[in-house]
């Protein structure tokens, strides 16, 4: 069933607008960026939907937006203050279906659609035939995604977010054991394997009967530079320079960060249980001021990089 719009359209200001669901999208620096230059250039051309949550936690009138995410980050780093929204008539589990809907034929990758059959069915408590009416799917299409959503690790899914693998890249790992998938997804990142490479690795290591597939991943990970095409000898691995190690260090960082945020976004910290959700709090009290620490070291450092290049230019 596609929800029908509403002819209401308003200017709202952009501390009004909510993007929980943005959870639900893949939204990478790119797009983001194309779609500024879009706003530069030719001003707001369609509208955001949006809906207006029955039960808003927060700040009556908040609404939350169903379409349209990359217009309000795009316009929050213009310094815009007002947008045009469309709101659709529908609660929650309509407003996720919606973003299928409206997206539909604007290439949702396979993920972003497992995120989008897993949110109502965990969430929402809706079964997968109401699901597929909902998506005007089929019943066996919701299932996939739901195994492909339940399946696939949840640091993978984070690397994905992060744009460090493909989402259809991701959708080949999904095809292994759980417990390979890290394993994995981390070969496939470090080697910047292709969908069809992944596939490749992926095939081969389920050749192997369940038992021997721990071993066989990584005797397959060792040949990587065979399966990924012709080989040029033996890698060599140099000793890594401080720049190197700079580098290193802020790609893992980044990493846990995000696997850290997808984590947090995917429960409440009460669904873990009082004692468990007291130390996890207690955790993430004391990581703040650490970030907040490094954020600023960060800071100074970039700001004597710029000092330094100043100089040599002066």
């Amino acid at each position: 069933m596609t929800p029908t719009v509403s002819a209401e359209d308003r200017v709202v200001a952009l501390d009004d607008l909510r993007e929980t669901h943005a959870r639900l999208r893949l939204l990478d620096d790119g797009s983001v960026r194309g779609m500024r230059e879009s706003l530069m250039r030719h001003g707001q051309l369609m509208a955001l939907a949006v809906y207006c949550p029955h039960e808003p936690s927060d700040g009556a009138g908040a609404l939350e937006i169903v379409d349209g995410f990359k217009r309000l980050r795009a316009a929050r780093e213009l310094g815009w203050v007002l947008l045009r929204v469309r709101v659709l008539p529908v609660h929650v589990a309509g407003a996720k279906a919606a973003m299928g809907i409206l997206n539909h034929g604007r290439g949702l990758s396979e993920l972003e659609e497992a995120w989008l059959v897993r949110s109502p069915y965990r969430e929402d408590k809706l079964t997968q035939p109401q699901i597929g009416r909902l998506l005007g799917r089929h019943k066996s299409w919701v299932s996939r995604r739901l195994l492909l959503a339940e399946g696939l690790d949840d640091a993978v899914q984070a690397d994905v977010r992060l744009g460090l693998l493909a989402a259809s890249t991701a959708a080949a790992v999904a095809r292994l054991p759980r417990c390979n998938q890290l394993a994995a997804g981390e070969a496939v990142c470090k080697r910047g394997l292709t969908k069809h490479q992944t596939e490749r690795l992926v095939a081969e290591v389920l050749t192997r009967p369940a038992a021997e597939r721990d071993a066989a991943l990584r005797e397959a990970v060792a040949r990587i530079p065979e399966i990924a095409g012709p080989s040029s000898g033996r890698l060599r691995q140099p000793e890594r320079t401080p720049a190197q190690w700079l580098i290193s260090d802020v790609a893992a960082l980044t990493r846990i960060c995000a696997r850290l945020q997808a984590r947090l976004w995917e429960r409440p910290l009460a669904a873990l249980g009082e004692p468990a959700a007291r130390l996890v709090a207690d955790g993430l009290a004391g990581l703040a001021p650490v970030l907040a620490v490094l954020g600023r070291t960060i800071e100074r450092a970039i700001e004597g990089d710029h000092r330094v290049e100043d100089a040599r230019r002066a």
